[in-house]
């Protein structure tokens, strides 16, 4: 049989050009060599890209793809922790991962939702005392405050801000390089080192967090083999809760800007707020840059439309790029809430989190709460307190990853309602 080439771009590496393009490097090349498959070389690897909702379908199939060893080193002493969920594969991922759904019963959301509320509003009360405010820093606080006390996680008031900043510094490091990178690196020791202490009290029972909580089902977990999780491992998982949780100030951010930029769906929010509401909030996940691409390792040789995937190969599969590609969105470049009215939702043309299924694939199991709790902050936002925005620097570097506004999105003269 003969296979077909797979695409590839010239140069020995292009490791250079994708820090240069960030969230822009796999669509560019998907468009200039026009396939949703292509090879390239990161790292001094062979890599093969794929953008697109059949690309997704496969990507996120376990028998054909793998993630142990898939994250670079540097992304597990930053971002995900060593020997957590991300990286497993197989029946021992979906053990692991019920242990997150566990977290995810429609009580539990409704306690987060309410304790996000309270938050928000005590925030909005400091604000209209404040000369101004930069939104990005205080989503981020709230979000932690709120998954940490939801979680049942102490957070004693002076270590608030300490804490908030490293779980930032974890998430900024994902593309960083340099101080950074470093800076990333610390964080996630000093906050490994706060939370294996949790565990290790929850289970001599110094702290009694309530059994539902994270803090209490994480520390008390067995895995498949009957044994709980070593100490450094159920601390890494706990973190796997709050700092996805504290990611969101991010989507905070993008979303007081969106409203900014479109002041006739900010006036339909505010009149609406409910269905339209989680319009308003699927769009800013759609096209706003959160993360840019995932990656996972090829299993097992195999055909997918005629091109051979070779076992052990690194595969990059674009988020960013599958989010906003023209055979999939109508206009993607055009932020339109609207297009989610009658969407009835497909796990492999949206994939802001993860593709796949929520129980047995690699889609994030927190995606619930991303939703819910953008779209409380966003009614709070719209209905809740009035603010001004002033003038500053709104633009965002689409070469970092993650990126965020140069200016935090800054607002002044909050009134709450």
């Amino acid at each position: 049989m003969t296979h077909r080439q797979i695409p590839g771009e010239k140069g020995l590496d292009h490791t250079l050009d994708l820090l240069a393009e960030g969230f822009h490097f796999v669509p560019n090349r998907r468009d200039h060599l026009q396939s949703n498959i292509f090879q390239t070389r990161v790292m001094g690897k062979k890599a093969i890209c794929l953008s697109g909702q059949e690309a997704a379908r496969v990507f996120y199939d376990n028998r054909f793809f793998k993630r142990k060893g898939a994250a670079p080193k540097r992304i597990l002493k930053t971002l995900f922790g060593q020997n957590g969920v991300q990286g497993m594969d197989g029946e021992d991922h979906k053990h692991r991962k019920r242990m997150f759904l566990s977290l995810m019963t429609p009580d539990r959301l409704q306690e987060l939702q309410t304790i996000t509320q309270r938050l928000w509003r005590q925030k909005a009360e400091e604000w209209e005392r404040a000369e101004r405010v930069i939104l990005f820093e205080e989503a981020e606080e709230i979000m932690c405050r709120a998954a940490c006390e939801w979680a049942g996680v102490p957070l004693p008031e002076d270590e608030v801000k300490q804490r908030t900043t490293e779980f930032s510094r974890m998430i900024d490091a994902f593309g960083g390089t340099g101080a950074r990178h470093k800076e990333g690196k610390r964080a996630r020791e000093r906050s490994e080192k706060w939370i294996q202490q949790v565990i290790k009290q929850v289970r001599s029972r110094e702290l009694q967090p309530p059994p539902y909580t994270a803090a209490y089902l994480i520390a008390m977990h067995t895995e498949r083999n009957g044994r709980k999780m070593d100490t450094a491992t159920a601390a890494v998982e706990l973190i796997n809760v709050l700092r996805p949780i504290v990611a969101i100030g991010r989507f905070i951010m993008f979303g007081a800007l969106a409203l900014h930029e479109h002041p006739d769906v900010e006036e339909k929010l505010r009149r609406t707020h409910g269905e339209y509401a989680r319009m308003f909030v699927q769009e800013v996940r759609r096209y706003y840059p959160f993360a840019p691409f995932t990656g996972a390792v090829v299993r097992k040789d195999f055909l997918w439309n005629g091109y051979q995937l070779k076992k052990g190969t690194l595969v990059i599969m674009d988020i960013y790029g599958t989010n906003h590609h023209p055979d999939l969105w109508e206009d993607p470049e055009m932020f339109r809430p609207e297009r989610f009215r009658d969407w009835k939702g497909h796990p492999f043309s949206f994939i802001p989190q993860g593709g796949s299924d929520h129980y047995t694939g690699h889609r994030c199991a927190g995606e619930w709460i991303t939703v819910m709790l953008m779209k409380t902050s966003m009614e709070f936002l719209t209905g809740q307190i009035t603010y001004q925005v002033p003038a500053q620097d709104l633009r965002y570097d689409m070469a970092r990853m993650p990126t965020l506004l140069n200016s935090g999105f800054v607002i002044e003269n909050v009134k709450v309602i």
